[in-house]
């Protein structure tokens, strides 16, 4: 009996959709970027096909070898942990600021992003 990751249409099995488009995209074999994300070819293999959901190191992974925002990868498998719409988050604060410029914001976001993202190896 085929489990629930393995159904058409379920989280596990839209990532692994997504996954092998941006790879395709990419122009990369799977051997090239299961290298470049740092997992064997045979499990990347089974994410594309939909039969595992992967860790917060694979994600992390993925999303520097595909230059995808881990976040953006997180919400096809549900795990997108959206503030209330009106809680004030560090983000949305810098977005906020009208002392600081488009440049300064966006410089102020890449800084606080790749801290979050050290802090979830």
């Amino acid at each position: 009996m085929a489990s629930s990751t393995d159904q058409p249409g379920s989280r596990a099995g839209a990532f692994g959709e997504f996954i092998r488009s941006q790879r395709k995209l990419a122009e990369m074999s799977q051997r090239e970027l299961a290298k470049l994300a740092d997992l064997s070819d045979a499990y990347l293999s089974q994410l594309e096909r939909g039969l595992h959901e992967p860790s917060v190191r694979v994600l992390n992974g993925l999303s520097e070898a595909l230059n995808v925002p881990t976040e953006r990868l997180m919400r096809f498998l549900g795990r997108d942990q959206q503030p209330p719409p009106d809680a004030v988050t560090t983000e949305s604060a810098i977005l906020l600021d009208d002392a600081l410029t488009d440049v300064q914001k966006q410089s102020l976001l890449d800084v606080y992003r790749s801290f979050i993202a050290a802090n979830n190896l």
